[in-house]
């Protein structure tokens, strides 16, 4: 008699079922759509883990820069500035300073045009 692997298979099904909990219709009855389906999620899950990184560095990026245009200069020669002051802030924590704390991006931008000799 020859082994049929039941065990190995009725997992790989139930781990599919898994991923597709919550779906509709034939994505997650039938079982070639199924397959299809979670292979096409698991491809859009893994290049957007990738995009959203790059998707919330744009957003710190037009947040800093909106924040310091209110202070009168542009963002491209406030990180040059950042870099010449040496503050060592990256732009996520810049983005959640200039949103939730303006008085301490403004000190920030301060000592940023003290190193430039802008006033």
């Amino acid at each position: 008699m020859r082994a049929r692997s039941n065990v190995p298979r009725l997992r790989r099904k139930r781990r599919l079922r898994r991923i597709a909990k919550g779906w509709v219709g034939g994505r997650r009855r039938l079982r070639r759509q199924l397959i299809e389906q979670v292979r096409r999620a698991l491809k859009y899950a893994f290049r957007d883990r990738r995009q959203r990184k790059r998707e919330m560095r744009k957003l710190w990026i037009i947040r800093i820069g909106a924040a310091t245009r209110q202070h009168g200069l542009s963002y491209s020669r406030f990180i040059g500035g950042l870099k010449k002051a040496s503050i060592e802030m990256d732009r996520k924590q810049l983005a959640d300073l200039a949103v939730r704390d303006p008085q301490g991006f403004e000190a920030v931008v301060t000592s940023v045009k003290g190193v430039l000799g802008v006033s």
